[in-house]
């Protein structure tokens, strides 16, 4: 009984360093992003859209990580070491923290308002 109070206080003020769900503006988000594997090691959880209009963000991935500058310019990378932020993709809306579209023009990345 005791250990088991120990253990919820611990998860509940997550004192394990498990990283959780940023509270940040996801319409700032730019630079170097590493795609998680799993989803206890992701900053943010997206779903990607098959409809630019009904997408939250518009991003553009670059290839260089230098021109990664902009809100919304992605540049995804292999090292997590080397990420600014962290994502995974889920399969569900509903399980996002929001969602994006990829595309193919550099001037329209960001939010979609």
């Amino acid at each position: 009984m005791f250990y088991s109070a120990i253990i919820s206080v611990l998860l509940l003020t997550n004192w394990f360093g498990i990283p959780k769900s940023q509270t940040i503006d996801f319409c700032k988000l730019k630079g170097t992003v590493y795609i998680e594997e799993y989803p206890e090691g992701a900053n943010f959880f997206i779903y990607e859209d098959d409809s630019e209009a009904f997408a939250d963000m518009l991003i553009y991935e670059t290839d260089n990580a230098l021109f990664a500058t902009e809100p919304g310019v992605w540049y995804f990378t292999d090292q997590k070491g080397f990420a600014d932020f962290s994502v995974y993709f889920v399969d569900s809306k509903g399980h996002a923290d929001f969602t994006v579209y990829f595309t193919s023009f550099e001037s329209f990345a960001g939010c979609n308002n």
